[in-house]
């Protein structure tokens, strides 16, 4: 969430990164409405409390004269002023928690770096990993593959559940289990992170925190329980949440964990989009990588993130390309994204596999996420960061169609191969 005082200092900045994103100012401007009114009433608080405060000191000396009538009257005159403060309080608080309603409901500002946009053709590329691989054979999508080699099940997933669920078998389901153990391997083993294993079910102050609500509840899956839970998105939502309503000492940070786990999604806005295969699925797993860190090192921290994540793609020898997303493609809660896009051969093109962003104090500051430096400072808001390190459906789909042979036998990667019982191919 923006810092109040500073959409307040700084109106017309925040209407420029508003109108930047491509987002509606109307929240704006009911929050300068809404200011003026607060403003109002303080200020008629103020002149009361004076008002007040002089009247008591008159009480003393009326009575000192012996002026007992004008006495009562002046306190009869506190007790009214007394209640209209008291109204004017009540209206302030109220005024101020709408402002903050409205706040919850603006997105961050982008950093200086992001390129200005309304969509994904602004978005820039920094950099691209890998050959693009050739076939002496037309490819097919990893759909005919796995149900070729008896892995998928898209049928039976449908029959079951619906739309956008699926069922991987045998050597499928091994690979999915494979690729978690390896990424994580890989982020604790050589990146130095913490590995979690968070709830997957989380409350509403969770995603409060992390920006799923009040504004994105139509793609969350809610449980239906009194308690008001949630299953999670991502693993982003837990793990950001670990030290909500904490004060940590500035020389714990940065704090650096990865956690798999699955994720939910209803997918409101997709509109058939992707509907083949697993791309965009309800339910598919991830490993993501979560930091908290200081301020001033957080866009540093956003680059090695960025680069731990790409490092998978890279022992996998997956062909891929990092692209900074402009204003109008970023989420929510980003200053500025990374999006890590690995190539499909079936579709000819890059397609998304990971998003890392840094969201500075934005989330922090919905949660209630601070840090102390040295000396007993004032608590500041740490930076949070996220990002997939990798999705692990996305990276399944990539392996079975940039490694598939001519006889539609799968290569597996040669990291991945001690994960797979030092399986070398996937065959009938």
């Amino acid at each position: 969430m923006l810092d109040l005082n500073y959409v307040r200092a700084n109106l017309d900045a925040v209407r420029l990164a508003l109108d930047a994103r491509r987002f509606p100012v109307e929240a704006l401007e009911d929050f300068v409405r809404l200011d003026v009114k607060r403003r109002a009433t303080i200020a008629e608080s103020d002149t009361l409390n004076a008002q007040r405060n002089t009247a008591s000191r008159e009480i003393g000396a009326l009575m000192k004269d012996g002026k007992r009538d004008e006495a009562d009257a002046r306190r009869q005159e506190i007790t009214q002023l007394k209640e209209r403060i008291a109204e004017l309080d009540a209206r302030r608080d109220a005024s101020e928690a709408q402002m903050r309603g409205l706040l919850s409901t603006l997105p961050n500002i982008p950093h200086e770096s992001v390129p200005t946009g309304a969509d994904e053709t602004a978005n820039t590329e920094v950099r691209r990993w890998g050959s693009i691989p050739e076939f002496d054979f037309t490819p097919r999508d990893h759909v005919e593959i796995g149900e070729g080699l008896k892995i998928l099940d898209l049928e039976r997933a449908t029959k079951i559940s619906g739309a956008r669920f699926n069922i991987l078998k045998g050597a499928g389901a091994q690979l999915e289990r494979a690729l978690v153990n390896f990424m994580l391997d890989v982020h604790t083993r050589w990146a130095g992170y913490t590995e979690i294993l968070p709830p997957f079910i989380v409350n509403e102050a969770s995603l409060f925190g992390t920006g799923q609500l009040p504004k994105f509840e139509a793609d969350l899956f809610k449980l239906n329980d009194e308690r008001g839970l949630y299953l999670i998105p991502t693993a982003e939502v837990p793990v950001t949440n670990l030290h909500r309503d904490e004060i940590l000492d500035a020389s714990d940070l940065p704090l650096k964990w990865t956690a798999y786990s699955p994720c939910f999604r209803s997918e409101a806005g997709s509109h058939g989009r992707d509907t083949r295969g697993l791309i965009r699925q309800h339910q598919f797993e991830k490993v993501e990588l979560v930091k908290y860190a200081l301020p001033e090192n957080s866009f540093d921290e956003l680059e090695t993130l960025t680069r731990d994540a790409e490092r998978i793609l890279q022992l996998l020898g997956l062909p891929h390309r990092t692209v900074l997303l402009s204003t109008g493609d970023m989420g929510f809660s980003a200053a500025k994204t990374y999006d890590i896009e690995v190539w499909i051969p079936s579709q000819n093109a890059f397609r998304e596999i990971s998003s890392c962003s840094n969201c500075t104090d934005f989330q922090a500051r919905r949660a209630s996420i601070r840090f102390r430096r040295a000396g007993g400072a004032k608590p500041e808001y740490v930076h949070t960061l996220n990002g997939s390190g990798l999705a692990v459906g996305r990276t399944w789909l990539a392996i079975l169609e940039n490694y598939q042979q001519a006889d539609g036998s799968v290569l597996i990667p040669e990291a991945l191969q001690p994960y797979m019982n030092n399986l070398e191919r996937i065959e009938i």
